[in-house]
C-alpha cells in the first residue's frame, strides 16, 4: 500500500503538515515526499511494488497538473501503448504514471475506463482545484473532511485528519470529486440481474463465467516487481485464490495461516490445501495474551468500533505482522468480498430472491467500511499491499448480475455456484471444496472471541455498562464487548463514529437471523461449520 495526502490549505507550515502526514508512514515505508502547491500541499508515502526504483516515485507532474495515487492499474501496458502513440513519454515502469496523461485525454471520463483498485488526488494548477476519485468497491482507502477555514482535506486514513477536520468521512467508492461536488462514475450493484434468467439450466454457463473471471482476476493480481504471498485460512475463498495462483506461477506459492494455540480450527485445513498445492507454507500461532495486548493497536489501525471487524482483524493483524518480520513478501492476495457476493450463513434466511439481492447490494456498497477496511488496515499497517481478486470489477459485476434465485441456498451448501464452478479440474480436495467453513474470527479458534468477551465482561459492572453506553447516541453499544471497543475507538478518533455506518450484523428482519452477536456461531444453521 501507499499513503496519499492532499490539503487545500495555505496556512500550515511544512512541519505542521508533516505531523498529520506521517501518521500513516507505515503504509509507504520506502520513500516519502511532501510538496507545497500554490493552494496547499500534496504528499506521498511509497510502498514500491511496480517500477520500484526512484523513477516511479510520486507525485507525478504533467502540464501544470500534479498527481498522487495509491493503487494498482491492472494491465496498464495497453493504456501506455495508446498514450505513447499519441506522443506521451514515460520515465518509469510505474503503472500510475499513465494517469495524468489519461486525465488530460479523457478528463473525468477516465475513471470509468480503469480496471483498478485505486484512490487518487490530482491538483490542477490552472484551475486552482483538487480532483479526487476512488475505485468502485473502495478497496483502496480515501477519507475527506474540511478544515477550520473550509479547505478540503484528503488522506488515505482518517488518522491523518484527526485534529485537522471536525468531521471525517469515507470518500464514497465509485465517485469522483471535482468543483466541490461528488459524481458517481460507476455503480456495480444497482443494475437488474441479467445472467441466468432462464433458470437452473443456465447453471453450467454461469459456472463457466464465474470460473473464467476469477481465474483472470487472480492472474492479473500476480503481476508485481516484489515477492507475492497468500493469506490462506483453509476455507473456500482463500483456497481457490491459492489454487489458481499455484497453476499460474512457475514456482511454489508462499502461504500464511494463523490460529490460536488451544483450538485453531482451520489450521489443519489450510495445511491440507498447502500440501495439496505444493505451497511453501507458514503457520503462525497466537495466544490470549497476544490478542489482549494488541487490541488497542488493532482498533487504532482499523479506525472502527465494529465488533465483527475487530474480531476478524486480530488474526489478520498478527499474521501480517509475522509476514513482514519473517519474510520478504510485500504483496498479499486475500479472499475478501466473496461472502458479500455469494451469500453467507445468515443469507440462508433470506425470505426471497429479491431480499437476497437487496442484501448483497447493501453489503457490497458498504464493504469499504467493514471487510475491505479490515484487509487494508491489517496488511498496510505492516508495510504490505493487499490485493483482492473477488473484488475484481468484471468479476463483481458478473456475480451481481446473476439471477438471485440461483444464488439462494437451495443446495444444502452455501456458495453453491462458486463451488460448482471449480468442481471439475482438481482445483482443491473435495473435502475442502465442499466444506462448510466458519467465519475467520471463529476459525482461528473459538477461544479468541470468548477471550475478548470475557475481558470485556471483566471491564464493566452491569451498572457501569448501562450508564456509559448511553454516552454514544450513534451506533449505541449494546454489549460490554461493543462498549469496550467503542471507548478505545473514541480515544483515537473522538467524535468520528459515523465514519462507519453502524454495526455489521446479520439482517435481523429475517426469521432465523434475529441475533445480538455477529458471529455465525449464534445462528441456528451453524451446524458443522468450523469443525
Amino acid at each position: 500500500m501507499c499513503s496519499i495526502l492532499g490539503l487545500q490549505n495555505d496556512y500550515l507550515t511544512k512541519a505542521e503538515v508533516e505531523i498529520f502526514f506521517n501518521r500513516s508512514l507505515s503504509r509507504g515505508p520506502d520513500m516519502s515526499r511532501l510538496e507545497q502547491l500554490p493552494d496547499g500541499w500534496i504528499g506521498f508515502h511509497r510502498l514500491a511494488i511496480m517500477g520500484p526504483d526512484q523513477r516511479g516515485m510520486q507525485p507525478f507532474h504533467l502540464g501544470g497538473q500534479t498527481l498522487v495515487c495509491n493503487g494498482e492499474i491492472y494491465r496498464f501496458e495497453a493504456f501506455r501503448q495508446e498514450l505513447e502513440a499519441k506522443g506521451y513519454q514515460f520515465s518509469s515502469e510505474s503503472d500510475c504514471e499513465i494517469l495524468l496523461p489519461l486525465y488530460q485525454e479523457y478528463g473525468t471520463d477516465m475513471f470509468a475506463r480503469l480496471d483498478a483498485e485505486f484512490a487518487l488526488i490530482i491538483y490542477d494548477q490552472e484551475q486552482h482545484s483538487f480532483i479526487a476519485a476512488r475505485d468502485p468497491i473502495g478497496i483502496r482507502p480515501l477519507y475527506y473532511g474540511y478544515d477550520a477555514h473550509g479547505g478540503l482535506a484528503l488522506a488515505s486514513e482518517p488518522k491523518n485528519l484527526v485534529g485537522l477536520c471536525d468531521r471525517i468521512q469515507p470518500f464514497p467508492p465509485g465517485h469522483y470529486y471535482k468543483d466541490g461536488q461528488f459524481t458517481r462514475y460507476a455503480d456495480l450493484t444497482s443494475a437488474r440481474p441479467s445472467v441466468g434468467l432462464a433458470g437452473p439450466q443456465a447453471i453450467p454457463e454461469i459456472c463457466r463465467g464465474i470460473r473464467d473471471r476469477l481465474i483472470d482476476a487472480v492472474d492479473k493480481r500476480l503481476d508485481a516487481d516484489v515477492p507475492v504471498g497468500f493469506l490462506l485460512s483453509g476455507g473456500l475463498d482463500s483456497s481457490l485464490v491459492c489454487s489458481i495462483a499455484a497453476r499460474k506461477l512457475d514456482r511454489p506459492i508462499r502461504t500464511f495461516s494463523i490460529g490460536m494455540d488451544t483450538d485453531a480450527i482451520d489450521l489443519k485445513y489450510a495445511r491440507e490445501v498447502a500440501d495439496f498445492l505444493g505451497a511453501e507454507h507458514t503457520e503462525v500461532i497466537m495466544n490470549e495474551a497476544e490478542v489482549l495486548e494488541n487490541l488497542k493497536d488493532v482498533i487504532a489501525a482499523l479506525g472502527t468500533y465494529d465488533i465483527t471487524t475487530i474480531r476478524a482483524s486480530m488474526g489478520m493483524y498478527l499474521v501480517c505482522k509475522a509476514v513482514r518480520q519473517t519474510s520478504d513478501v510485500r504483496v498479499l492476495l486475500t479472499g475478501e468480498v466473496s461472502d458479500e457476493l455469494f451469500g453467507y450463513k445468515y443469507t440462508d434466511y433470506a425470505p426471497d430472491a429479491a431480499s437476497f439481492q437487496a442484501e448483497a447490494k447493501k453489503r457490497v456498497d458498504e464493504l469499504h467500511m467493514y471487510d475491505v477496511l479490515r484487509a487494508d488496515r491489517c496488511i498496510s499497517v505492516h508495510g504490505l499491499e493487499a490485493r483482492v481478486p473477488f473484488g475484481d470489477l468484471d468479476f463483481a459485476r458478473y456475480v451481481m448480475a446473476i439471477n438471485p434465485e440461483l444464488k439462494l441456498n437451495r443446495y444444502q451448501m452455501g456458495k453453491y455456484l462458486l463451488r460448482q464452478a471449480f468442481a471439475e479440474g482438481d482445483w482443491l480436495p473435495e473435502n475442502i471444496l465442499w466444506r462448510d467453513k466458519a467465519a475467520f474470527s471463529d476459525a482461528v479458534g473459538h477461544s479468541m472471541v470468548d477471550d475478548l468477551k470475557a475481558y470485556a465482561e471483566q471491564s464493566y459492572t452491569d451498572q457501569a455498562f448501562e450508564t456509559r453506553r448511553h454516552f454514544y447516541k450513534h451506533a449505541t453499544p449494546f454489549t460490554k464487548e461493543s462498549l469496550l471497543y467503542r471507548e478505545i475507538f473514541e480515544a483515537y478518533y473522538p467524535g468520528q463514529s459515523d465514519m462507519v455506518k453502524d454495526f455489521w450484523m446479520p439482517n435481523r428482519d429475517w426469521v432465523g437471523s434475529e441475533v445480538r452477536d455477529p458471529s455465525a456461531r449464534v445462528l441456528p444453521n451453524y451446524g458443522k461449520s468450523g469443525l
